[in-house]
Formats: structure tokens, sequence, C-alpha cells
């Protein structure tokens, strides 16, 4: 089996509190022969997670099917912000099941059309029209044309987009070439000429100090070697609101200096903000913080909490581009995912759900501020906002300790709580945002139970 995660159960301390229950061998031996039943049938490449199999998602809590609970801070990666099996969600999937109906295509339905006007209605006002699809990856595809579209009305070679090293939108080909990890791209055996890569503003680095002159010194370089000419080559910007594997985001003046240049030559900017819309951040989308206006934004995941759906949003002279038909997809305007957006977004605005990331993500980031001053000889940064975070593990020498983060990983597993394994130096944090104060706390004591025995294990000193 192709895992960090060890698949032979080991016997480890019972525990029963008001959150979380440990009462088996962990992983549970009955589990064992499911998974590999499930490995033999399946590409290896859907596998790598903790050895657990979830039988059943409440709130910020997941049960297996033995008995076990865990507080979940991975909201299943950044979906499950209304919180798990949301009561509001579930009743109006009910609803619509006994309708009955569950398919048109694109022909038009009554919860297409409920859930697009709630969409547009509270969201920002240059959003006037939507785009729906079923994954991140087809939602930044997407955008990648409606920019490519966009500036093909000025001159026909401006079809340049430009992102960033360390950033991730999908896994399709087209948003694998607009990813930072050259080793995603390396398979495709070509590559887009017109799609470009800035180093990321990683706020630690020295040379980002003035991340003005940062942003500045990279685009100049960027042109000078590809002898681009901005106003006649770039359609657009695609960025992560914040850099994903670690929920780093861009220092201000950055994001400043890019809008700028953006402006000055006519170029779209584009926000995917799969990982940090609908709350996540303690504001409705993360780009919020930066106190912009995107042209574009991509969103999925927290989207509906729950069933495939992403969508793009635009003005509707950006989104009209395209023909007609020549964007739709099969699933886009499915009558299921339509009720589980709405009132995923009637959660979030109507029972507090954003107020309390926001709040919430205070005392989180605070509590994990003390764990880095605490254990600073390996935890090295904390980065995020509201309920997400990364916590970044360095040696001395400056080398990522990816194993420890996998044992760290390892060992919240087997205490109770479930958080976000990237395989990189990081360890993502991520609660649904129903979570409250005391589980949310029980949840970074048991984390940092874990970062000591690890730091224990590993022979690192505390």
């Amino acid at each position: 089996m192709d895992s960090v995660f060890s698949h032979r159960p080991k016997k480890v301390k019972k525990l029963k509190t008001r959150y979380r229950q440990i009462n088996t061998l962990i992983p549970v031996p009955e589990s064992i022969p499911l998974l590999k039943k499930m490995y033999a049938l399946e590409s290896r490449s859907m596998h790598g997670q903790l050895p657990i199999i979830w039988d059943r998602a409440e709130d910020f809590q997941v049960y297996d099917p033995y008995g076990n609970i865990w507080i979940d801070f991975t909201s299943t990666i950044f979906v499950s912000n209304a919180g798990h099996s949301n009561k509001r969600i579930i009743e109006v999937l009910k609803r619509q099941l006994e309708k009955p109906l569950l398919h048109t295509y694109n022909y038009a339905n009554l919860e297409r059309i409920k859930y697009l006007d709630y969409l547009i209605e509270n969201t920002p006002k240059q959003f006037e029209k939507a785009f729906m699809v079923s994954s991140g990856s087809e939602a930044t595809e997407a955008a990648m044309k409606l920019m490519r579209l966009n500036g093909a009305k000025a001159y026909e070679q401006k079809k340049g987009v430009i992102c960033f090293s360390g950033a991730f939108h999908g896994r399709t080909v087209g948003a694998q070439m607009m990813s930072g990890n050259i080793l995603n791209r390396e398979w495709i055996g070509y590559q887009d000429k017109n799609i470009f890569h800035l180093p990321f503003p990683y706020p630690w680095e020295d040379d980002v100090k003035d991340s003005e002159m940062f942003f500045n010194n990279s685009i100049l370089s960027l042109i000078n070697k590809k002898n681009i000419d901005p106003s006649k080559d770039i359609c657009g910007f695609m960025l992560e609101t914040f850099q994903g594997w670690g929920a780093v985001f861009y220092p201000q003046k950055f994001i400043d200096s890019l809008f700028k240049f953006a402006k000055k030559y006519g170029i779209l900017v584009t926000f995917d903000e799969i990982q940090s819309g609908f709350g996540r951040t303690g504001e409705l989308f993360g780009y919020m913080h930066y106190g912009v206006e995107p042209d574009l934004i991509c969103l999925g995941k927290g989207v509906s909490s729950s069933l495939p759906l992403s969508v793009v949003l635009g003005s509707k002279e950006i989104m009209d581009l395209p023909e007609v038909g020549s964007m739709s997809s099969t699933h886009s305007s499915n009558p299921l995912s339509c009720v589980a957006g709405y009132e995923n977004l009637k959660a979030l605005l109507e029972d507090g759900l954003i107020e309390n990331s926001r709040n919430l993500g205070v005392i989180f980031h605070e509590q994990l501020y003390m764990l880095q001053k605490k254990y600073s000889s390996v935890f090295k940064y904390v980065v995020g906002k509201g309920l997400i975070a990364a916590i970044i593990f360095i040696d001395i020498d400056g080398k990522p300790l990816s194993l420890l983060c996998s044992r760290i990983v390892e060992m919240c597993f087997q205490r109770g709580l479930l958080v976000v394994h990237t395989g990189r130096e990081s360890i993502k944090l991520a609660p649904p945002l129903s979570i409250n104060k005391e589980a949310l706390i029980e949840g970074v004591n048991v984390l940092e139970s874990c970062i000591v025995d690890a730091m224990t294990e590993h022979n690192y000193n505390h």
C-alpha cells in the first residue's frame, strides 16, 4: 500500500470526552480488509489519506462504523463550511428527492433560477452573472477562457495568463498548466507558451520585505525574459486568494501593485476562491481582506458544503463573451446541487457562521501562535485567517520537516482529531464554521500533545 500512514492496528489510549471518542485499536482492525479491497479496485492516485472509514459526519464531528468519534479540523478538505450534514441542507435535499427532480442538463428549473437570483443578490455588485459547473478545475479553466476571450477583443495575441509558483488550480490540463508546481505539469508533454509564472511572495523571505518592489522586479523580469508587451500579450492574472498548500496570504502592497499594473494595461484579475470562499476566512470571500475588486472569482468546495458544485462570477460584459452553448456542462444546473448551494449560502448569511469564523478565528490563531512560540525550534510559522490556518515546520537548518508533519497528523488521528495532511512541511487546519469554542480549543490541545510527542520521537528539542 502506497501510504505514509501505518495500516497496522495499534493499541492506543482509549478516551471519551464531550467531542471525541476512541475505543478501538487505531486503525480499526475490521476496517483494514475493507480498505485493502478499495485499494485493489481503485487507482492508487485516489489514496494516501488516513486509514479511516467514514460512516457519518455531523456538524464538526466524524464517526466511523466502530464507535470512534473525531473532531474534524479538515471540513473534508474545506468543503463542509456550514457544518457536516447541515440540517438546512439535509431538509431541502429531502424535499427535492421527493419532488422528484434530479437532473435537467441545461433546461431551466426553478431551483436553478432561485439559487442564481439569491447568489447574485448576496455577492458584491461587480458580479452580475454566474457560470455553474461541478468542480474547481472546471471553474478555473472557465475563468481562463473568459480572460482570453476578453483579451482577444483588443488584440488577437492577448492570451497570456500570469499565475504564481506554488499555486494549485485543479487537475485538468489547463488547470495544471496554471498551477505553480512544475511536477504537476510534466505529464502533459507540452506547455502553453502563453501561461507564465511569477514567484510567490512568501512574507518571511528577505527579498519580500518590500513587497511592492518584489512585484515590480518580478513582473519586469518576466517581461524582459519573455519579450512581453503587457498591453498586447497579457489578458489576465490568476491567483489563489491564499496559497493553498500553506494558507499563505499575499502581502497587501504586493496585491495593490498587481492591481495597479493590471489596471494600467487592461488586464483582468481572477481570484481562485475554491478554498477561501464562503466564510472560511471570516469574510464571505477571502479576497475581501485585500480591499480590492477582482473581475472574476472561482468558487467551489464550500459553495454547497455538500454536493458537487462550482461557480465563476463576473460582470455581464465578461460572462456573456462565449457563444450560446459553448461553455455548458452536463451537471451545471443540477437541481440537487442548486438547492444545496442556496441553503448553504442562507445558512452562512443568516445563522452567523461567517461571524463565527471571524470571531473564533481570532481565538484559533492566538492559540496557534502560543504553540509556535513554545515549539519554535521546529514550528516556524502560523499563517491564515478566520478558520483556516497552516502550521509550517522547518528545522534550524531550514530543512522542511514533512515526515514530522505526517507523524503529527497520524498521532492526531489516534487521539480523536482529524487534520489536513498536505504531504509537505505544513499541516492545515480548517474546522467547519459551525464549531464551538470549547471543541476548537480541545482540538488545539490535542494538536499540541501530538506536536510534543512527535518532537520527542524525532529527537527535536522542545
